[in-house]
């Protein structure tokens, strides 16, 4: 069932106001009526109006100039408003109107099916724009409980290889360096590759979650990602980190390190850059993540987030930026890309770092 909207009537004179209700009844809307121009602005403070229709002519305060008022509060910019009025208006007075926000013109005497079908219209679209924004306030919520479950499973996978796979990686090591000399050839074959496979297990538990995010902080994780992708990829990766860059809330670490990982993901896989550079500052309150590469840069597209032309971890960098209030950019710097992420800052106590977990056990 639809839920009902407000609707303001304004008019100075009671008769005029009844009128409007008569026609407007049988429409199943709330009715509100306000007979002065103060008495229509208290109404929208309180209540969230659909639309409003107005008396042009009103002796203490105009239609416009009340329009004009209202148009001030960025609440009711975007709010509908259908004038009334009883003498014909010049195009320069209707130009005014419309210039203050005025959405339709209706003069008297009043055709009832025609003020009953225009304001049908405008409750119908408020009411539709109303249920949209809850759609995408539930939709932005599911998200987030997608990313932090992502997050948490990622963290728990984490452990569950570095725990229980890299502490049977070490008994079977050890158990291997105690086998007797005779057949240390294959007893060093069957070593290195169980040192190997422990590296591995190491490093994966490391992108999943790294430990030194939890313990030490982003700046430490970020700069332990950026030497492994030199190592892993011949890329020329550094971190710039400004002087006394601070700790900040751990949803947010891991967001960060989240869109930089995938941002250096990108210039390993797409680029063809040989440098990279990360750089972390706050600015005016603002984190300010930047992700630059030499590479052979991006398309207009790509940088416009045009649909169809972005794949999962653009979008995935995106929404995780927004989800924090921020703003995702993209810029082909000729050569190469700029990934630029500002998130407004949120700063925890600070804290003294627990010793980083052994990778070893």
């Amino acid at each position: 069932m639809n839920e009902k909207v407000n609707i303001l009537l304004v008019d100075d004179q009671p008769g005029k106001l009844l009128s409007y209700e008569v026609i407007l009844v049988e429409l199943g809307e709330n009715l509100i009526k306000a007979q002065s121009g103060r008495e229509a602005l208290n109404h929208l403070l309180k209540r969230d109006i659909a639309m409003i229709l107005m008396d042009v002519s009103m002796p203490e305060q105009n239609g416009f100039e009340l329009a004009e008022m209202i148009r001030q509060h960025p609440r009711f910019r975007d709010t509908a408003i259908i004038f009334i009025s009883g003498v014909h208006l010049s195009d320069d007075d209707q130009l005014k109107g419309y210039e203050l926000g005025a959405v339709d013109y209706i003069s008297v005497p009043i055709i009832p099916e025609l003020l009953r079908a225009k304001v049908k219209v405008f409750a119908e679209l408020h009411r539709k724009t109303r249920q949209l924004e809850i759609l995408n306030r539930e939709m932005a919520g599911l998200t987030r409980r997608m990313i932090s479950v992502q997050d948490e499973e990622r963290r728990r996978i984490a452990r569950e290889v570095h725990d229980s796979l890299g502490q049977a990686l070490i008994a079977a090591k050890m158990t291997v360096d105690t086998i007797p000399v005779e057949g240390i050839g294959r007893v060093d074959d069957a070593g290195r590759l169980i040192e190997s496979a422990l590296q591995q297990v190491r490093n994966i538990s490391h992108l999943l979650h790294p430990p030194l995010l939890d313990d030490i902080g982003l700046c430490s994780a970020i700069d332990w990602y950026v030497e492994g992708l030199t190592k892993r990829s011949g890329i020329d990766a550094v971190m710039d980190v400004q002087p006394g860059f601070p700790r900040l809330a751990p949803e947010l670490e891991t967001a960060v390190y989240r869109v930089v990982q995938e941002a250096l993901t990108n210039v390993f896989r797409h680029s063809g850059a040989r440098n990279a550079r990360v750089s972390l500052k706050v600015v005016d309150s603002k984190v300010v993540i930047q992700v630059r590469d030499d590479g052979r840069g991006i398309s207009q597209d790509v940088a416009a987030f045009k649909p169809g032309s972005i794949g999962v971890g653009v979008g995935g960098m995106r929404q995780r930026v927004r989800e924090f209030g921020g703003e995702l950019r993209l810029e082909h710097t000729h050569p190469g890309t700029l990934v630029e992420a500002i998130i407004p800052l949120e700063v925890i106590p600070a804290q003294i770092p627990s010793a980083a977990r052994s990778l070893t056990g």
